[in-house]
């Protein structure tokens, strides 16, 4: 099974933290966040793709080609064209199946676990109290992807979006979606395809996303916990 790791952007909400340090390698106690990612991967994961553009030689020479017996292969995204025109970079690369997680947050090992046992194409979902920050999930009745509604909404709660998937090589099949004249949406193709091809949502009790030094300062506090659940 393969991962694709989405890693290239800077991370202006970083500030200063970034400025010679791409937000996927960011410490917490001590190691890069992307650490993290790599060492919560189920054990089917054998070959991981990460998509590096940012200060990429930072990540490429931390890791190699290779981390703890997983292959690891990277894509560079020069243009900065969303997780859509990320991911389409590794069309070529997958063969069956791919999980899809975000380079910056933090997951529970046992929602990948999830989402690699599904039949179908996937989505980690959140409820949370601060939807307005983050991209608001949509279902049918089966808990089926129907729409995804990104900033700015007006929806303080609601499920929304971690960033996780599960993705079938058949999704690469059809034109990625545009969400603006720079970017294409992976979640925006997901829902494109319903019902042809359904996206089930899953939802997880946690989930860090770490977009800004307060999130960064909360990983610290409660990973060596949460990474373990």
């Amino acid at each position: 099974m393969q991962v694709i790791i989405l890693a290239a952007g800077r991370g202006r909400r970083m500030g200063s933290l970034t400025n010679n340090c791409p937000k996927p390698m960011l410490p917490i106690h001590g190691r890069p966040k992307l650490v993290y990612t790599l060492e919560t991967l189920p054990p089917a994961i054998t070959e991981v793709i990460i998509i590096v553009g940012y200060l990429k030689e930072k990540i490429i020479n931390y890791f190699g080609h290779q981390y703890r017996g997983k292959k690891i292969k990277y894509l560079v995204q020069e243009e900065l064209n969303g997780s859509g025109g990320a991911v389409l970079l590794a069309k070529e690369e997958v063969r069956d199946r791919a999980l899809v997680l975000m380079g910056d947050d933090l997951y529970q090992p046992t929602d990948l676990e999830r989402l690699l046992a599904l039949s179908t194409p996937g989505l980690l979902a959140y409820q949370t109290n601060q939807a307005e920050q983050f991209g608001l999930v949509t279902t049918d009745q089966e808990n089926y992807l129907t729409a995804v509604v990104e900033r700015p909404h007006q929806h303080r709660t609601g499920l929304v979006n971690t960033g996780a998937y599960l993705l079938t090589k058949e999704y690469f099949q059809f034109p990625p979606v545009a969400i603006s004249t720079e970017e294409y949406g992976l979640p925006q193709t997901l829902v494109s395809l319903y019902p042809q091809i359904k996206t089930e949502v899953l939802t997880t009790d946690w989930w860090l996303p770490i977009g800004s030094p307060e999130n960064l300062k909360t990983a610290e506090k409660i990973l060596p916990k949460s990474i373990t659940k």
